[in-house]
């Protein structure tokens, strides 16, 4: 079976999967991050690792947790990461077995933030515990990993949280020491790019209607312009190398394009993945085109930590 053969597979496995699911805002979030929990989604069971751990950083809005890997060999850097799910859903624990193998790939330290969630906690409270995160990762780096370079990523909601972060590290602290960023599928302009408005509204992992949901619960009534919200319109100076991955069955397929190039056209160096029929989130899918994605990701990263 080749790649693209497999994906057109995975993608007809989904919507019959998804078909006749209740659509965004017909049950309760928290009937439906129950639902994650107990591995009744499309993504399958949750499978976490025993040798990653749940800890907490200490931060001026309080304790935020974070789930921690750590490589199993020598320590290069820290990789900063922001889980996915719409602001709403999903964990930092959702995704062990990626960042295992990101952290044992690149040689870094994984923390993964554990942000507050909307719609209990809309814009701004997950966006302020990130940068709380990170400010809190970046002052005791070097202390408690040995190491002070710092790479910052995440899937979807969470590369959108990825580049605020970026930027109001900029703007806010004057830091613009991130070695790299890891930007997966991301939405970066939240007032509806014409291609996630075109995608539709079928039985697939994202749709239009469930990103216009998405949005609402995380800024109701907010004017989405405003670059911490749409970071698509941000200056982008100062930002680090980024590796952009999507799929062209992805509604955020405009997203990942426009912020790729408003980077490049900034003077950025980047990477840019297109994988011919991927759908949303294929890398937490088994098949060949996420292991292809995570394996240029790990390289982009190991390669921008230098020596």
């Amino acid at each position: 079976m080749t790649e693209q053969t497999e994906l057109q597979a995975l993608n007809t496995r989904i919507v019959e999967q998804l078909t006749g699911a209740p659509g965004p805002g017909a049950l309760p979030v928290a009937a439906v991050r129950r639902a994650r929990e107990e591995g009744r989604s499309v993504f399958g069971p949750i499978h976490r690792f025993d040798r990653a751990s749940d800890e907490t950083l200490a931060t001026p809005l309080g304790e935020i947790p974070v789930r921690v890997i750590r490589p199993t060999g020598a320590t290069r850097g820290v990789y900063l990461h922001f889980h996915g799910g719409g602001w709403a859903l999903g964990g930092p624990d959702h995704q062990d077995p990626r960042l295992v193998r990101l952290a044992d790939a690149t040689g870094q330290v994984v923390i993964s933030v554990g942000y507050r969630l909307a719609p209990e906690h809309p814009y701004p409270a997950g966006p302020d515990d990130c940068e709380a995160a990170a400010l809190a990762v970046i002052g005791r780096a070097s202390a408690d990993h040995g190491s002070d370079r710092i790479t910052i990523g995440g899937e979807s909601a969470g590369a959108h949280l990825a580049v605020v972060t970026a930027l109001r590290l900029r703007d806010r602290h004057g830091f613009t020491g991130l070695r790299a960023a890891n930007l997966l599928y991301g939405v970066f302009d939240l007032a509806v790019t014409p291609g996630a408005r075109s995608f539709g509204s079928g039985p697939q992992v994202l749709t239009t209607d469930s990103i216009r949901w998405f949005v609402d619960q995380f800024a109701p009534g907010l004017d989405v312009s405003s670059p911490d919200l749409s970071p698509v319109h941000a200056d982008l100076v100062g930002m680090p190398p980024a590796i952009f991955t999507v799929g062209t069955n992805d509604p955020l397929l405009d997203d990942t394009l426009a912020m790729e190039r408003r980077w490049r056209s900034s003077g950025i160096d980047t990477a840019l993945q297109v994988f011919q029929d991927a759908p949303h989130a294929f890398d937490a899918f088994d098949v060949a085109a996420s292991r292809r994605a995570l394996d240029a990701i790990e390289e982009f990263l190991s390669q921008r930590l230098g020596a």
